[in-house]
């Protein structure tokens, strides 16, 4: 079959992977498809003798060079099997290429990446889709447990926590510039998590979706930003159908580039389908030309984060409004409070006012 999307699930420790796998299986099954998962590739090796805490640099190497050549075999074995299936089928990886990085060096990485002749580009595009469900060391600590994997050195005590938070921010930054990425918060309820995790797969296989408000507010600083995944974002929207949005975004960040072409169409009054998909330099520039020309560019900086388990974005717009600076929440279940960072002041709560959707901010006066 053509078009089979790969959806990575990832995260820190002890974020709920293993139970979601279960539950995407079982769900999706149960709705006329096939899934197929790939095995996480790094407990396979530690299963079978190799520690990325060996003393051993050239074992060292060579392991973490075996994790990527298995984990990129393993994925194309799964696509040839996907591609006889007769009925709609996915791909779920239990991690995927770009995790590796936030284990080692850059320059390493960068090298493992030379062996296997790729890129940190072409890897993050072989996925239609990144879920991050964040490390119960973060936010949900009461959860945090190393029993279910004997191979985990992130113990259950505050330095071990600690270890967990940072690896949960090691492993987001890994993948940040992917088109799709998700963070899956943690929640009171962990079955809200795993709801969250099957609606994106949803969203990813374009299944009609409930519309749902990301709760937005203006705020302004009162203190510094904590280790934030800061974007430099640029936001022409095409011209479209009626019913349609249609959308262009080119983000920067560390010198390296994305562009997104999102198309966002209202079905009915209260389900969406949403799709996205990375473009070409040459392309984005292409399709430059089809601006819509009652809508002006919007250039804001963005600065991503993870408080107290739940997943933030702080929007700074320049163009063609300035001081004006937006909160928006990722994931917050509707019956959930808003774990609202120390540093900032909410001004005003705009969730639902459309004179803030960047759609209307972008109209031109």
């Amino acid at each position: 079959m053509d078009n089979i999307r790969r959806i990575v699930l990832t995260g820190g420790p002890c974020a709920g992977k293993t139970t979601a796998l279960v539950r995407i299986i079982e769900h999706f099954s149960n709705l006329g498809f096939k899934v197929f998962t790939v095995p996480e590739v790094p407990t396979l090796y530690s299963q079978g003798g190799w520690s990325y805490l060996t003393p051993n640099k050239n074992l060292y190497y060579e392991g973490e060079l075996a994790i990527l050549q298995t984990q990129l075999a393993l994925e194309d074995s799964f696509m040839r099997l996907a591609q006889t299936c007769t009925k709609p089928t996915f791909i779920v990886c239990d991690r995927g290429t770009l995790d590796i990085s936030a284990y080692i060096s850059k320059e390493m990485w960068n090298e493992l990446c030379q062996k296997c002749d790729t890129s940190t580009n072409e890897l993050r595009r072989r996925y239609d889709a990144v879920l991050h469900l964040v490390s119960a060391a973060d936010g949900a600590e009461q959860y945090y447990t190393v029993a279910t994997n004997a191979t985990r050195y992130e113990q259950a005590n505050e330095e071990g926590l600690q270890l967990a938070r940072d690896l949960d921010k090691k492993v987001n930054r890994a993948w940040t510039g992917h088109p799709h990425l998700r963070v899956i918060n943690n929640h009171d309820n962990f079955e809200t998590k795993i709801n969250r995790v099957l609606k994106e797969i949803s969203n990813v296989l374009e299944i009609p979706q409930p519309i749902e408000e990301e709760r937005t507010y203006i705020v302004e600083l009162t203190g510094p930003l904590p280790d934030t995944i800061e974007s430099d974002i640029v936001q022409t929207y095409l011209a479209s159908d009626p019913g349609s949005e249609v959308r262009l975004r080119r983000r920067s960040w560390n010198g390296e580039v994305v562009n997104v072409h999102k198309t966002k169409k209202r079905i009915s009054q209260q389900e969406v389908v949403e799709t996205e998909r990375q473009v070409s330099n040459a392309l984005y520039e292409s399709l430059l030309q089809q601006a819509d020309p009652y809508r002006a560019t919007i250039h804001k900086t963005r600065h991503s984060f993870i408080w107290r388990g739940q997943h933030f974005e702080i929007d700074t717009f320049h163009a063609p409004v300035v001081n004006l600076m937006l909160l928006e929440t990722k994931g917050v279940a509707q019956q959930e409070s808003v774990n609202f960072p120390p540093f900032l002041r909410i001004i005003e709560d705009v969730t639902g006012n459309p004179e803030y959707y960047n759609y209307n901010i972008a109209l031109k006066r």
